[in-house]
C-alpha cells in the first residue's frame, strides 16, 4: 500500500519530508540527568539553527532492552517525562522518546511531540494502535529482524487509527547473530509507503550481545560513512545519538557520536542533502530553514 504525494510530517516548528531541510533527531541514548539533557539539547539546537536544519531532541526515559537488569535503564516514566517537558519548554525544541507498553502511551503523549515505537516492539499490534491513537507524530523503528517490505503491515495498523503523522526509521538488519548491516535499498522501499524516512546511524553500528560500555560493543568510526550514504540515498532525517563523553555514558557508550564532533558531520550531511534536494526539484528548501 502506498500513499500519493510528497511525504511530509510537521513536528512542532520542524518539517520532516520532501523538499524540507534535513532534520536531525539527536540526544543521549538515555536520560542521565536534567542538566545534561538541557545542555545537549541547547548545544545541538544551536548547531541546527546555524546550519538551517530541523532539530528534534531524543532521549529515552527508560531503556528497556538492557542486557542486564543491573545496568542503568533511565530515570523512569514520571521523572523522564518531567525532564523532557523542561527541555521542550526551555530549549524550545520538539522532543521524542520511545514507549514500551500501552500503559505508558497516554502519559507520554501529554509531553512528547513524537512517540517512538522501538525496533524490538515494531510488530506489536496493541502498542501500534495505542500510539496511533495518541494523536502525536509517530516514529516507528524498523525491526532489525524485519524486511522493509513487511513494514507495510505496521503502517496499516497506524493508519487504521486515522493517524498520518508517521515516520519510518531504518536502523540496520541482522546479518548473523550479532552484526547489523545497512541495506540502503531499504530507504527507498520504506519511502513507498508514503511517509518520511529516517536513518539511524548510531544503532546501526552496535554489536549486539556485547555490553554497550565494552569498546567492542560498537563501531562508531563508521557513523559518518553510514550517515553520508543514507543522506545521499535520500533519507529525510538522520537519527544520531550523541553524548559529551560517550565512553562515560550509562548506555550505548560504544556507539554514540561525540557531541563536540557533531557539527562537522552535520555540515557534511547538509551539503549532501542540498544536492539531493536540488536534483529532486526543490532548490529553495535546500538553503535550510529554522530549527
Amino acid at each position: 500500500m502506498t500513499r500519493s504525494g510528497a511525504p511530509r510530517v510537521r513536528v512542532g516548528e520542524v518539517t520532516v519530508g520532501a523538499g524540507a531541510p534535513l532534520a536531525v533527531i539527536a540526544g543521549p541514548c538515555v536520560i542521565e540527568s536534567e542538566d545534561q539533557s538541557l545542555a545537549v539539547a541547547e548545544k545541538v539546537s544551536r548547531m541546527a539553527r546555524e546550519l538551517g536544519l530541523g532539530y528534534i531532541f531524543k532521549s529515552s526515559y527508560t531503556k528497556d532492552n538492557r542486557s542486564s537488569a543491573d545496568f542503568y535503564s533511565g530515570p523512569g516514566l514520571d521523572e523522564g517525562l518531567r525532564i523532557l517537558e523542561k527541555v521542550r519548554r526551555e530549549v524550545g525544541v520538539p522532543v521524542l522518546s520511545d514507549v514500551h507498553c500501552r500503559s505508558e502511551v497516554a502519559a507520554a503523549a501529554e509531553v512528547l511531540d513524537v512517540v517512538q515505537i522501538p525496533a524490538y516492539l515494531s510488530q506489536q499490534t496493541a502498542l501500534a494502535l495505542a500510539v496511533g491513537r495518541s494523536a502525536r507524530a509517530v516514529n516507528v523503528k524498523k525491526g532489525q529482524f524485519t524486511a522493509p517490505e513487511d513494514m507495510g503491515a505496521v503502517v496499516r495498523k497506524i493508519e487504521s487509527t486515522e493517524n498520518r503523522n508517521l515516520m519510518l526509521t531504518e536502523r540496520g538488519s541482522c546479518f548473523g547473530y550479532r552484526t547489523l548491516v545497512v541495506d540502503y535499498r531499504s530507504l527507498a522501499i520504506l519511502r513507498r509507503f508514503g511517509y518520511p524516512v529516517v536513518f539511524d546511524a548510531t544503532h546501526s553500528v552496535r554489536v549486539y550481545g556485547r555490553p554497550s560500555k565494552d569498546p567492542s560493543g560498537g563501531e562508531p568510526e563508521y557513523i559518518p560513512l553510514l550517515a553520508r550514504a543514507a543522506v545521499a540515498a535520500g533519507c529525510d532525517a538522520v537519527f544520531i545519538e550523541t553524548h559529551p563523553e560517550p565512553e562515560r555514558a550509562l548506555c550505548d557508550a560504544s556507539s554514540m557520536w561525540v557531541l563536540d564532533r557533531l557539527k562537522p558531520l552535520l555540515e557534511q550531511l547538509r551539503a549532501i542533502h542540498a544536492l539531493v534536494v536540488e536534483s529532486a526539484g526543490h532548490p529553495a528548501s535546500s538553503r535550510g530553514g529554522a530549527a
